[in-house]
Protein backbone atom coordinates (compact mmCIF):
# COMPACT_ATOMS: atom_id res chain seq x y z
CA UNK A 1 0.00 0.00 0.00
CA UNK A 2 1.28 3.47 -0.88
CA UNK A 3 2.17 5.75 1.99
CA UNK A 4 0.48 9.15 2.05
CA UNK A 5 3.71 10.86 0.98
CA UNK A 6 4.21 8.43 -1.91
CA UNK A 7 0.61 8.95 -3.05
CA UNK A 8 1.04 12.72 -2.94
CA UNK A 9 4.25 12.51 -4.94
CA UNK A 10 2.59 10.35 -7.58
CA UNK A 11 -0.45 12.63 -7.74
CA UNK A 12 1.64 15.78 -8.09
CA UNK A 13 3.55 14.09 -10.89
CA UNK A 14 0.27 13.17 -12.59
CA UNK A 15 -1.06 16.71 -12.31
CA UNK A 16 2.06 17.94 -14.08
CA UNK A 17 1.23 15.59 -16.95
CA UNK A 18 -2.43 16.58 -17.28
CA UNK A 19 -5.07 18.91 -15.88
CA UNK A 20 -8.35 17.11 -16.50
CA UNK A 21 -10.58 15.56 -13.89
CA UNK A 22 -13.96 13.94 -13.32
CA UNK A 23 -16.79 15.68 -11.44
CA UNK A 24 -18.42 12.53 -10.06
CA UNK A 25 -22.03 12.65 -8.72
CA UNK A 26 -23.14 10.63 -5.69
CA UNK A 27 -25.50 8.52 -7.83
CA UNK A 28 -22.77 7.22 -10.14
CA UNK A 29 -22.30 3.74 -8.63
CA UNK A 30 -22.91 1.84 -11.92
CA UNK A 31 -20.17 3.73 -13.79
CA UNK A 32 -16.41 3.08 -13.95
CA UNK A 33 -14.04 6.07 -13.70
CA UNK A 34 -11.17 3.78 -14.66
CA UNK A 35 -12.26 4.15 -18.30
CA UNK A 36 -10.49 7.52 -18.18
CA UNK A 37 -7.31 6.11 -16.67
CA UNK A 38 -5.75 4.99 -19.93
CA UNK A 39 -2.14 5.83 -19.13
CA UNK A 40 -1.97 8.85 -21.43
CA UNK A 41 -1.95 11.18 -18.40
CA UNK A 42 -4.68 13.52 -19.62
CA UNK A 43 -7.28 12.74 -16.94
CA UNK A 44 -5.65 12.68 -13.53
CA UNK A 45 -8.20 13.54 -10.81
CA UNK A 46 -11.70 12.86 -9.52
CA UNK A 47 -13.91 14.50 -6.90
CA UNK A 48 -17.49 13.83 -5.78
CA UNK A 49 -18.48 16.96 -3.81
CA UNK A 50 -17.91 14.91 -0.63
CA UNK A 51 -15.18 13.63 1.67
CA UNK A 52 -16.09 9.98 1.11
CA UNK A 53 -14.62 7.89 -1.70
CA UNK A 54 -16.33 8.03 -5.11
CA UNK A 55 -19.30 5.66 -5.53
CA UNK A 56 -18.48 3.56 -8.58
CA UNK A 57 -17.77 0.07 -9.85
CA UNK A 58 -14.03 0.75 -9.54
CA UNK A 59 -13.38 3.10 -6.61
CA UNK A 60 -11.53 6.14 -7.85
CA UNK A 61 -10.46 4.26 -10.98
CA UNK A 62 -6.80 4.87 -10.22
CA UNK A 63 -7.25 8.64 -10.42
CA UNK A 64 -6.22 11.05 -7.67
CA UNK A 65 -9.24 11.54 -5.40
CA UNK A 66 -9.76 15.07 -4.06
CA UNK A 67 -11.97 15.38 -0.99
CA UNK A 68 -14.43 18.28 -0.90
CA UNK A 69 -15.95 19.68 2.28
CA UNK A 70 -18.86 21.14 0.31
CA UNK A 71 -20.70 22.60 3.30
CA UNK A 72 -19.72 23.79 6.74
CA UNK A 73 -21.08 20.55 8.19
CA UNK A 74 -23.22 17.93 6.46
CA UNK A 75 -24.53 14.47 7.26
CA UNK A 76 -22.68 12.99 4.30
CA UNK A 77 -19.42 14.83 5.05
CA UNK A 78 -19.32 15.71 8.75
CA UNK A 79 -16.80 18.41 9.54
CA UNK A 80 -15.70 16.41 12.59
CA UNK A 81 -14.49 13.67 10.20
CA UNK A 82 -12.69 15.92 7.73
CA UNK A 83 -9.20 15.44 9.15
CA UNK A 84 -9.60 11.69 9.72
CA UNK A 85 -11.02 11.10 6.22
CA UNK A 86 -8.16 13.07 4.72
CA UNK A 87 -5.64 11.02 6.68
CA UNK A 88 -7.28 7.68 5.87
CA UNK A 89 -7.63 8.36 2.14
CA UNK A 90 -4.39 10.30 1.61
CA UNK A 91 -5.68 13.25 -0.39
CA UNK A 92 -3.12 15.56 -1.95
CA UNK A 93 -5.68 18.38 -2.24
CA UNK A 94 -8.88 19.51 -0.53
CA UNK A 95 -11.72 21.51 -2.07
CA UNK A 96 -14.04 23.53 0.14
CA UNK A 97 -17.53 25.07 0.29
CA UNK A 98 -19.74 24.59 -2.77
CA UNK A 99 -21.20 27.87 -4.12
CA UNK A 100 -21.45 29.61 -0.74
CA UNK A 101 -22.15 32.85 -2.59
CA UNK A 102 -25.59 31.46 -3.52
CA UNK A 103 -26.17 29.42 -0.37
CA UNK A 104 -26.46 32.11 2.28
CA UNK A 105 -22.96 31.77 3.75
CA UNK A 106 -21.37 35.11 4.54
CA UNK A 107 -17.80 35.78 3.49
CA UNK A 108 -16.80 36.50 7.10
CA UNK A 109 -18.33 33.26 8.40
CA UNK A 110 -16.61 31.32 5.61
CA UNK A 111 -13.25 32.89 6.51
CA UNK A 112 -13.59 31.96 10.20
CA UNK A 113 -14.65 28.41 9.27
CA UNK A 114 -11.78 28.05 6.81
CA UNK A 115 -9.19 29.18 9.36
CA UNK A 116 -10.51 26.69 11.91
CA UNK A 117 -10.96 23.58 9.78
CA UNK A 118 -9.05 23.91 6.50
CA UNK A 119 -5.85 25.66 7.54
CA UNK A 120 -4.67 22.72 9.72
CA UNK A 121 -4.67 20.26 6.79
CA UNK A 122 -1.12 19.87 5.49
CA UNK A 123 -2.09 19.54 1.83
CA UNK A 124 -2.97 21.77 -1.13
CA UNK A 125 -6.10 23.82 -0.46
CA UNK A 126 -8.69 25.61 -2.57
CA UNK A 127 -10.85 28.53 -1.53
CA UNK A 128 -14.61 27.84 -1.77
CA UNK A 129 -16.03 27.23 -5.25
CA UNK A 130 -17.85 30.37 -6.38
CA UNK A 131 -20.30 30.82 -9.22
CA UNK A 132 -19.85 33.02 -12.27
CA UNK A 133 -22.60 35.38 -11.08
CA UNK A 134 -21.67 39.04 -11.49
CA UNK A 135 -24.26 40.27 -8.96
CA UNK A 136 -22.98 42.25 -6.00
CA UNK A 137 -21.95 39.94 -3.17
CA UNK A 138 -21.78 36.88 -5.41
CA UNK A 139 -19.18 35.17 -7.56
CA UNK A 140 -15.76 36.79 -7.60
CA UNK A 141 -17.06 39.65 -5.47
CA UNK A 142 -17.98 37.19 -2.68
CA UNK A 143 -14.54 35.59 -2.95
CA UNK A 144 -12.82 38.98 -2.69
CA UNK A 145 -14.82 39.69 0.46
CA UNK A 146 -13.82 36.34 1.97
CA UNK A 147 -10.13 36.89 1.24
CA UNK A 148 -10.41 40.33 2.82
CA UNK A 149 -12.08 38.80 5.89
CA UNK A 150 -9.27 36.27 6.11
CA UNK A 151 -6.82 39.15 6.65
CA UNK A 152 -3.94 36.99 5.49
CA UNK A 153 -4.82 34.09 7.80
CA UNK A 154 -6.34 31.70 5.22
CA UNK A 155 -3.74 29.41 3.69
CA UNK A 156 -4.78 28.57 0.13
CA UNK A 157 -3.17 27.49 -3.11
CA UNK A 158 -6.09 27.83 -5.53
CA UNK A 159 -9.21 29.79 -6.25
CA UNK A 160 -12.06 27.54 -7.37
CA UNK A 161 -14.40 28.58 -10.17
CA UNK A 162 -17.75 27.38 -11.49
CA UNK A 163 -18.99 28.71 -14.82
CA UNK A 164 -22.13 28.19 -16.88
CA UNK A 165 -22.95 30.32 -19.89
CA UNK A 166 -23.50 30.55 -23.60
CA UNK A 167 -20.11 30.78 -25.33
CA UNK A 168 -16.43 29.95 -25.14
CA UNK A 169 -15.51 33.64 -25.32
CA UNK A 170 -17.60 34.36 -22.21
CA UNK A 171 -15.96 31.45 -20.39
CA UNK A 172 -12.49 32.58 -21.40
CA UNK A 173 -13.22 36.13 -20.29
CA UNK A 174 -14.43 34.97 -16.88
CA UNK A 175 -11.33 32.87 -16.23
CA UNK A 176 -9.05 35.70 -17.34
CA UNK A 177 -10.92 38.14 -15.09
CA UNK A 178 -10.52 35.81 -12.13
CA UNK A 179 -6.80 35.46 -12.78
CA UNK A 180 -6.35 39.23 -13.05
CA UNK A 181 -8.32 39.77 -9.83
CA UNK A 182 -6.48 37.09 -7.82
CA UNK A 183 -3.01 36.79 -9.42
CA UNK A 184 -1.44 35.29 -6.29
CA UNK A 185 -3.36 32.03 -6.72
CA UNK A 186 -3.59 29.46 -9.47
CA UNK A 187 -7.03 28.29 -10.58
CA UNK A 188 -9.07 25.10 -10.46
CA UNK A 189 -12.37 24.99 -12.35
CA UNK A 190 -14.56 22.32 -10.81
CA UNK A 191 -17.76 22.81 -12.84
CA UNK A 192 -18.25 24.30 -16.30
CA UNK A 193 -20.43 23.78 -19.36
CA UNK A 194 -22.74 25.60 -21.73
CA UNK A 195 -26.25 26.06 -20.39
CA UNK A 196 -28.54 23.72 -22.32
CA UNK A 197 -27.41 24.74 -25.82
CA UNK A 198 -29.83 24.15 -28.69
CA UNK A 199 -27.12 22.17 -30.47
CA UNK A 200 -26.97 19.60 -27.65
CA UNK A 201 -23.92 17.35 -27.45
CA UNK A 202 -22.43 18.73 -30.68
CA UNK A 203 -22.49 22.27 -29.31
CA UNK A 204 -21.00 21.12 -26.01
CA UNK A 205 -18.27 19.22 -27.86
CA UNK A 206 -17.33 22.32 -29.85
CA UNK A 207 -17.23 24.38 -26.66
CA UNK A 208 -15.17 21.85 -24.72
CA UNK A 209 -12.75 21.38 -27.62
CA UNK A 210 -11.95 25.09 -27.51
CA UNK A 211 -11.94 25.20 -23.72
CA UNK A 212 -9.69 22.17 -23.21
CA UNK A 213 -7.05 23.44 -25.66
CA UNK A 214 -7.06 26.90 -24.13
CA UNK A 215 -7.01 25.74 -20.50
CA UNK A 216 -4.13 23.37 -21.20
CA UNK A 217 -2.11 26.34 -22.48
CA UNK A 218 -2.70 28.54 -19.41
CA UNK A 219 -0.01 27.99 -16.79
CA UNK A 220 -2.18 29.51 -14.06
CA UNK A 221 -4.87 26.82 -14.50
CA UNK A 222 -4.00 23.70 -12.47
CA UNK A 223 -7.04 21.42 -12.86
CA UNK A 224 -10.40 21.54 -14.62
CA UNK A 225 -13.52 19.38 -14.43
CA UNK A 226 -16.24 19.59 -17.12
CA UNK A 227 -19.77 19.09 -15.86
CA UNK A 228 -20.46 16.23 -15.60
CA UNK A 229 -19.05 12.67 -15.39
CA UNK A 230 -22.33 10.78 -15.57
CA UNK A 231 -24.81 9.39 -18.12
CA UNK A 232 -27.98 11.04 -19.48
CA UNK A 233 -30.23 8.40 -17.93
CA UNK A 234 -28.71 8.81 -14.46
CA UNK A 235 -28.83 12.59 -14.66
CA UNK A 236 -32.44 12.63 -15.85
CA UNK A 237 -33.59 10.19 -13.20
CA UNK A 238 -31.77 11.69 -10.21
CA UNK A 239 -30.89 15.31 -10.99
CA UNK A 240 -33.60 16.75 -13.17
CA UNK A 241 -32.64 20.29 -12.20
CA UNK A 242 -29.17 19.92 -13.69
CA UNK A 243 -30.59 18.18 -16.76
CA UNK A 244 -32.92 21.13 -17.35
CA UNK A 245 -30.25 23.77 -16.74
CA UNK A 246 -27.26 22.27 -18.54
CA UNK A 247 -28.80 19.53 -20.65
CA UNK A 248 -27.49 15.99 -20.91
CA UNK A 249 -25.26 16.73 -23.90
CA UNK A 250 -22.27 17.39 -21.65
CA UNK A 251 -22.38 13.95 -19.97
CA UNK A 252 -19.09 12.08 -20.24
CA UNK A 253 -20.80 8.66 -20.42
CA UNK A 254 -23.45 7.08 -22.61
CA UNK A 255 -26.31 5.20 -20.98
CA UNK A 256 -24.54 1.86 -21.50
CA UNK A 257 -21.50 3.05 -19.53
CA UNK A 258 -19.28 3.65 -22.56
CA UNK A 259 -17.64 7.03 -23.11
CA UNK A 260 -19.72 9.68 -24.88
CA UNK A 261 -18.43 12.05 -27.53
CA UNK A 262 -17.43 14.46 -24.77
CA UNK A 263 -15.85 11.64 -22.76
CA UNK A 264 -13.74 10.59 -25.71
CA UNK A 265 -12.71 14.21 -26.22
CA UNK A 266 -11.30 14.19 -22.68
CA UNK A 267 -8.82 11.51 -23.77
CA UNK A 268 -8.18 12.33 -27.41
CA UNK A 269 -7.53 16.05 -27.54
Amino acid sequence: MLSTLSFIALFVSAVQAGKRGLAWPYYNAPLNPGKFNTGNGKVVAIYDWETYAPPSTNGNGGLGFIGMQRCMDCDSSPIAQLASRHKAQGWATVFTLNEPDLNGISASDAAAWYITYINPLSIKKAFPAVTSSTASGQGLDWLAKMISACAGRCYADYINLHWYGSSFSAFQSHVQTAHAKFPSYTIVITEFALTNPSGGAAAQASFFSQAFSWLDSQNYVTLYFPFVATSPSLMNSVDGGAASYVGTGSCLYNNDGSLSTIGKLMLSQ
